[in-house]
C-alpha cells in the first residue's frame, strides 16, 4: 500500500514506518493521520510482519497538529465533530495493533507527536530528543483519548505537570520518568531500534501478541468510557476567549492573559 506522507521499509520480520513530512517537522496533518490509521489496520492482514518501528524523516519525530492547515470553522458541526476525532482514531488504531511497536524517538514529540510514541509499545530515544504538551498554553485541554497513555506511564502528578503545566522534558529525564525504555546517541538509534525490533520479532509472534493484548487490557480497562468526550471538550475550549487570546500572545511574543471566559 502507497501513502503520501508516510514511508515503509521492510527489514524481514521488522517494518519500519517513517513520518515523512520533514519540511513541516513531521507535523501530523488530517492526511497523515487517516494514512496511519490505514496503516495500522493494513497490519492486521500481514502475517510476516512481527515488529513495526515508527520514526520521523529529518530532525523530528512528530512536531503535533499542523497548526498551518486550514479547519472548516463554517462546516456544520457534525462535520466538524468527526473530523476531529481522526487522531483519536489514529491512536485507537496504533494501540490496536497487533505487533509488537517501537518508537525510534528523534527530536521533537510535540502534543500529538507525544500522543503517538505513548500509543507504542516501547519508545527508544536519541539523547536530544525531548517531549511537550503544548495544548495547555493554547487554552485547550488534550485530546485523541491520549491523557491515560501518559498516565500509565508516570503516574497522576507527573501527567498533571506535562499535560496541565506544560512541562518540556529532555531524554534525560524523560528515561528517568519512564518514558523512554533507553536512550542512545543519535547516530545510533535506528542500529538499536532494528537490534530491539529483532529481539522481540525472533519469540513466538502468537504468544507475544496475546501476552502484549492482555498487558495493555489490564492498563487501559477504563480508559475508553472515561476518555470518549475529550474531542468535545476541545471543541468547546475552541469557543472560549482564552484559546484566540493565546494565539494572539504567541504571535506577539507575550504572555497570555487568561481569563476563563
Amino acid at each position: 500500500m502507497s501513502y503520501r506522507h508516510l514511508l515503509e521499509a521492510q527489514h524481514g520480520h521488522v517494518k519500519v514506518v517513517t513520518f515523512n513530512r520533514p519540511a513541516r517537522a513531521n507535523a501530523s496533518s488530517h492526511e497523515l493521520l487517516v494514512e496511519l490509521e490505514a496503516c495500522a489496520f493494513a497490519l492486521r492482514e500481514d502475517g510476516d510482519t512481527r515488529v513495526v518501528i515508527f520514526t520521523g524523516a529529518g530532525k523530528h519525530f512528530c512536531s503535533g497538529m499542523d497548526l498551518k492547515e486550514s479547519r472548516a470553522t463554517d462546516a456544520p458541526m457534525v462535520l466538524r465533530r468527526r473530523r476531529n476525532q481522526a487522531g483519536a482514531r489514529a491512536i485507537r488504531a496504533l494501540c490496536g495493533i497487533d505487533q509488537i511497536t517501537i518508537a525510534a524517538w528523534n527530536g521533537a514529540a510535540m502534543g500529538g507527536g507525544a500522543c503517538l510514541a505513548t500509543a507504542l509499545d516501547f519508545r527508544l530515544g536519541a539523547s536530544d530528543c525531548f517531549m511537550q504538551y503544548p495544548e495547555i498554553d493554547l487554552g485547550m485541554n488534550l485530546m485523541w483519548e491520549s491523557l491515560p497513555l501518559i498516565t500509565h506511564l508516570v503516574g497522576p502528578a507527573r501527567a498533571k505537570r506535562l499535560v496541565a503545566g506544560g512541562e518540556r522534558l529532555h531524554a534525560p529525564t524523560l528515561l528517568e520518568w519512564g518514558i523512554l525504555d533507553e536512550m542512545v546517541a543519535p547516530a545510533e538509534l535506528m542500529p538499536r531500534a532494528l537490534a530491539l525490533a529483532g529481539f522481540y520479532a525472533a519469540k513466538p509472534p502468537v504468544a507475544v501478541q496475546m501476552i502484549k493484548h492482555s498487558v495493555n487490557r489490564i492498563v487501559s480497562a477504563l480508559d475508553q468510557s472515561i476518555m470518549h468526550m475529550d474531542g468535545d471538550q476541545n471543541l468547546f475550549c475552541r469557543t472560549l476567549a482564552d484559546h484566540p487570546e493565546a494565539a494572539k500572545a504567541y504571535l506577539e511574543k507575550r504572555p497570555p492573559r487568561f481569563t476563563g471566559d
